[in-house]
């Protein structure tokens, strides 16, 4: 299947919207999928998008690796194929605008940490997450023993890891993996929604905001400061903080052009 078809690109009003397109194979993350989900990745960052909703082809969001393709593979080819899930998730989490990951079905092994690396977790009703490594004597490979534990914390992480079971989305919502459950129907244009919120407000401020507290999640608490107070006086040399405050002041809505 050609790389373009393997991953679908769209533009939905000020959104970006990827979807994995592999639907009788669960979208299944081969090597092929996360060159073509890097690719449109790359491409996405060369828009004008003001964010990216990434999603799922039928009734699973991605239900993991290629487990027939990972039982051929070495431990070298194995630790490559690592490489290339973590290269790939790196380049979603470092774009500048913000990302959600709309859950529609099984979030499952890869599929579970592709959504790890997306800003935020939208999930329908029908979503189910999960890291089942270990039943087949594996671990996670692509950010699930590091992005799962910064989002729900340690414990809920080693449950998750260590036992290998599934949760449905009303449990992810009560741990604060995803951030909201909708009924099917109504997923994607929730996700939709969020993302014109979005586009709404100050292009430079929500990148800068992003970038803050994607650098500091991982620094001491003085560092992290320091990266705030440094990003709270860029932005007041942009075009967009003039704008913000004078639509503000005269009662009217911003017209924000991202310089």
């Amino acid at each position: 299947m050609p790389q373009d078809e393997i991953v679908r690109s769209e533009r939905r009003g000020a959104a970006a919207v990827l979807t994995l397109n592999r639907p009788k194979a669960l979208n299944a993350l081969d090597v092929d999928t996360l060159e073509a989900l890097g690719e449109a990745i790359d491409a996405v960052a060369d828009t004008p998008a003001r964010a990216l909703v990434l999603t799922g082809e039928g009734r699973a969001f991605a239900a993991g690796a290629d487990i027939a393709a990972m039982g051929q593979m070495s431990p070298g080819e194995a630790e490559r194929f690592s490489r290339l899930g973590h290269a790939t998730f790196e380049a979603l989490e470092a774009l500048e605008i913000p990302t959600l990951a709309a859950v529609n079905g099984f979030a499952l092994g890869g599929g579970c940490e592709l959504a790890c690396a997306c800003d935020w977790i939208y999930a329908s009703g029908a979503a189910r997450f999960g890291q089942p490594e270990v039943g087949l004597g594996l671990i996670p490979g692509f950010g699930g023993t590091s992005r799962l534990l910064r989002r729900v914390g340690i414990a809920w992480a080693k449950e998750l890891v260590l036992t290998g079971e599934p949760i449905p989305a009303d449990v992810a919502l009560r741990i604060g993996l995803a951030n909201r459950v909708f009924e099917p129907e109504a997923l994607l244009p929730a996700a939709l929604e969020a993302a014109e919120s979005v586009a709404k407000r100050g292009p430079l401020a929500v990148a800068a905001a992003k970038r803050v507290m994607q650098e500091g999640q991982g620094a001491d608490v003085r560092t992290a400061h320091a990266l705030e107070q440094h990003a709270f006086g860029l932005v007041f040399a942009s075009r967009d903080r003039d704008e913000g405050i004078a639509a503000f002041l005269e009662k009217r809505d911003p017209d924000f052009d991202g310089v």
